[in-house]
């Protein structure tokens, strides 16, 4: 039982009284007939709080299966009232390590029905967590005392990497599939799609003269064109570093999570395409590895599989990484490797692993590029000796960067080097790019 504020502007308002009827009654008298109110006030919150008991609200909360890292994710708390007015004040034990929306829920419900109460959870990292019970705070109809007690509700929660993301990935790759924002063009792939009728303007190599003939047969003079689509059934390997330079935090995110995240869409995108999809994870040696597949059942498994994997600080193998990885597909595919780099001289490994590749496979290098770097770099100094050193850093670190990658591209590597927190959408178009063009 918790007195309310009405309860002590009472107690207040008490004292007021004992010093003016103290000037009228006398000392003695105003501190007695003082006491007798108090005691009365005090009694009355007493039985106001035990008359909660018999009416207390009922809450039950309602959490996604699956949290999603780096997301907000939304918690639903049903209250559902009795015969009775209820003032409720709700506080949720979730994880301590998760931001939150709101730290304390207040609602007003009526008699007799249940009302939804929402606030999301952001985790910043992956795993298994304690979820508490719920606190709750229920004012007495007099408003004089609030009932408290808890609702047991504990349980362990699991957050996986950002499943809210590739819900809406598979959303937008669903209706380009089914034509929606999709559009064939001539000549671009190398898979047979169609015949459809020539249209004024199109190129005259297109046309499929012999289909033409047959059709002339008909008495339809119209000319018909073939229309080819990106070929289906490729293989797509990702390499996912977890060494050191996946270690660091990134928009509150690991490095190697907004990598995972970004690893989970492009697979998704590759199944959605046709392609056969498989991924390895490495450091010093290759710690896992799930064999290329195709089919949309093959995403739940590489979620199963990737989701437990943590980064660790170990400097990373990239040409046991790549070495390992030949040994397993022999057949050309394009081959992703999602790191950072440094510079060329801290990246030489690196820049030989992916020059190592290209003569037969295509090899796409991606890079998490710390967006507070790009800050930092485009922040005008005014004379401060720190600001202008920090800039100067900053600069010198993009610059490096760039000379690294253009000695990649030299080598036929190709590169994507984009912020973090952008990184999945960038490097799903680019891929999509790729089929579209038919590059590999």
């Amino acid at each position: 039982m918790v007195p309310s504020k009405r309860l002590y502007i009472l107690l207040i308002s008490g004292i007021i009284l004992a010093a003016t009827l103290a000037i009228f009654l006398g000392i003695p008298s105003s501190i007695a007939i003082t006491l007798l109110l108090d005691i009365v006030v005090l009694g009355l919150m007493v039985v106001d709080g035990l008359r909660v008991r018999s009416h207390r609200v009922q809450i039950s909360r309602e959490l996604p299966p699956r949290l999603s890292v780096g997301q907000d994710n939304p918690v639903f708390l049903n209250v559902k009232s009795a015969n009775t007015n209820a003032v409720v004040q709700i506080s949720d034990y979730y994880p301590s390590e998760f931001k939150v929306s709101v730290s304390t829920l207040r609602a007003a419900v009526a008699n007799n029905t249940t009302q939804g109460l929402t606030y999301t959870v952001h985790p910043t990292q992956r795993g298994e967590f304690s979820w508490g019970d719920i606190q709750i705070r229920q004012l007495g109809s007099w408003g004089l005392a609030w009932d408290n007690w808890k609702i047991p509700q504990s349980l362990t929660v699991k957050v996986y990497p950002d499943l809210i993301g590739l819900r809406s990935l598979s959303i937008r790759l669903t209706l380009q599939s089914s034509g929606v924002n999709r559009q064939r063009q001539l000549g671009i792939g190398t898979e047979f799609a169609e015949l459809r009728n020539y249209r004024t303007g199109e190129d005259l190599r297109f046309i499929d003269w012999k289909a033409t003939a047959r059709r002339l047969g008909t008495g339809n003079t119209s000319p018909l064109v073939r229309v080819l689509e990106p070929e289906k059934e490729q293989t797509l390997l990702i390499l996912l570093d977890r060494g050191r330079l996946m270690t660091a935090r990134v928009q509150n995110l690991q490095r190697f999570d907004w990598g995972l995240n970004a690893t989970l869409s492009l697979a998704l995108a590759g199944l959605y395409r046709g392609d056969r999809v498989g991924v390895g994870v490495f450091d010093r040696q290759m710690h896992a590895w799930i064999p290329p597949e195709r089919g949309q059942h093959h995403l739940s498994q590489l979620i199963d599989r990737l989701t437990p994997i943590q980064p660790v600080l170990l400097e990373s193998d990239y040409l046991g990484a790549v070495t390992n990885f030949v040994k397993q597909q022999t057949r050309r595919c394009l081959v992703v490797i999602i790191t950072d780099l440094v510079d060329v001289t801290a990246s030489a490994e690196l820049l030989a692993a992916l020059t190592k590749l290209a003569p037969r496979y295509l090899p796409f290098c991606v890079t998490l590029r710390d967006p507070q770097v790009d800050r930092l770099a485009q922040t005008p100094t005014e004379g401060e000796t720190i600001a202008a050193y920090t800039r100067a850093v900053a600069l010198d670190l993009l610059a490096q960067r760039q000379l690294a990658f253009a000695q990649l591209k030299q080598k036929g590597v190709l590169v994507l080097d984009a912020p973090a927190n952008q990184i999945t959408n960038q490097l799903v178009d680019r891929y999509l790019l790729l089929k579209a063009r038919n590059q590999l």
